[in-house]
């Protein structure tokens, strides 16, 4: 028996975001569509993918739900689906993508454009300093004191890469730069794919009062590539481990930078009181690398590599308005890592005190309050199972057109108009 829903329109929608209330504005089209027009805080969950991905992306089953498509007939399919999984506030947005439109809504395109648009409103407010790419290539053809650090995941750096430069991805930095660069004159080089990553990373260093010179790759791998310069690929260079001074004194860095923008502190007794609350959504996220996380993490926690957190913050954390809970084992990865969401508009909290927290979080049981993993039947198996129409991002891989890598730049360049057009990010940057 199908069941009818209630709507929500535009304004419903805005003025839940404007007063930071609990929402997840979801898409439910594949990728490949959503990233052609979307807006700002919509996440994207495909319908084939909600049996499979729902529990985990949106935790609490009492979460305001909006559910849209653009016409397809998907939305009511998607909310009778989010229903059997036992959420109890789903709602359609009225008109759909078009209804969003009419209504004056602004729309975005791409993937990850929260993170991204953040990402341009940094570098247009802080002026973070970035080299061109003809740049950097003569320091590196000079043999200059200059270390190339690539900010995105290992993976990516594999595929294609600066040459002779280092994997450190984002959340990485503001712990192993001291190691990577220890002579104050080294200048440090932070590149990624495009434009966001190399942004955050660079001002995560000036943030962290790093004494070395330090500079973005302006336009990171495109803007490399778009310049007729070689890249490297397969590269296996690696961050490597860091001296006990050098850890502490990065955690005293970026203790303070938390501080700065507001992030909140909690012990135990905070984590055992947020899972006792059934009407708040709280995420909890080791920033660790994946391979600490494997050999061991706390209980109820999730891995979510703090560089790719801020990249990505749609994909871990789409129930805007949701609290975040940070961990890791030295001080350094959640402290930044939260400076840049505090900055993005969420309430986030880093965990002090680990020992104590993971004895609570067993006694309590992590896990109570989030809806159990469901049990698929063979069709919905099937329908997670097969491929979704994943969108090709213009900055990944080697083969991309010149003319698509030159248009993604000049759509980042824009962000920050549309910001201000949208009026809803709530972003401030210290």
């Amino acid at each position: 028996m199908s069941t009818s829903f209630p709507t929500k329109t535009f304004h419903d929608v805005r003025q839940s975001l404007l007063e930071r209330r609990e929402i997840a504005l979801l898409d439910v089209r594949e990728e490949d569509e959503f990233a052609l027009a979307h807006p700002l805080f919509a996440a994207n969950l495909p319908l084939a993918r909600i049996a499979l991905d729902a529990w985990r992306r949106i935790p609490r089953l009492a979460t305001e739900i909006v559910v849209y498509d653009d016409g397809e007939g998907l939305a009511p399919a998607a909310a009778q689906a989010l229903h059997q999984l036992g959420y109890g506030r789903v709602s359609l947005l009225a008109g759909g993508l078009q209804g969003w439109c009419e209504a004056g809504g602004e729309v975005f395109q791409d993937v990850n454009v929260p993170s991204k648009a953040f990402g341009e409103l940094v570098d247009a407010q802080r002026h973070t300093p970035s080299l061109s790419a003809q740049e950097v290539k003569a320091l590196l053809d000079a043999n200059a004191n200059v270390v190339v650090l690539d900010a995105r995941r290992f993976d990516e750096y594999q595929t294609m890469n600066i040459p002779g430069s280092i994997s450190v991805p984002g959340a990485e930095l503001a712990l192993r730069a001291r190691s990577l660069a220890s002579d104050p004159a080294t200048r440090i080089i932070v590149n990624c794919a495009g434009r966001t990553r190399s942004i955050i990373g660079t001002q995560s260093l000036v943030n962290a009062g790093l004494p070395n010179p330090v500079a973005a790759l302006r336009n990171g791998t495109i803007g490399w590539t778009l310049e007729g310069q070689a890249l490297e690929r397969g590269a296996k260079r690696r961050f490597g481990d860091v001296a006990p001074e050098q850890r502490a004194q990065a955690a005293v860095a970026a203790r303070a930078v938390a501080d700065r923008a507001g992030v909140r502190r909690a012990q135990s007794a905070d984590l055992v009181r947020f899972m006792a609350e059934s009407m708040r959504s709280t995420f909890l996220l080791d920033v660790r690398t994946p391979e600490e996380f494997a050999a061991g993490h706390l209980p109820g926690f999730r891995s979510a590599p703090g560089g790719q957190l801020v990249q990505e913050t749609d994909v871990s954390v789409p129930v805007r308005g949701a609290r975040i809970v940070l961990a890791d084992d030295d001080g350094v990865r959640a402290n930044m890592t939260a400076s840049w969401l505090a900055q993005m508009g969420w309430e986030v909290w880093v965990l002090d005190g680990v020992g104590a927290a993971e004895a609570a979080l067993a006694q309590v049981g992590a896990r109570h309050w989030i809806a159990a993993e469901p049990t698929l039947t063979p069709e919905q198996s099937a329908a997670a199972s097969t491929p979704g129409r994943r969108y090709r991002r213009p900055y990944e891989g080697t083969d991309n057109a010149r003319a698509a890598m030159q248009a993604y730049l000049d759509w980042e360049y824009g962000l920050v108009a549309q910001l201000a057009r949208d009026g809803t990010h709530g972003f401030k940057v210290i």
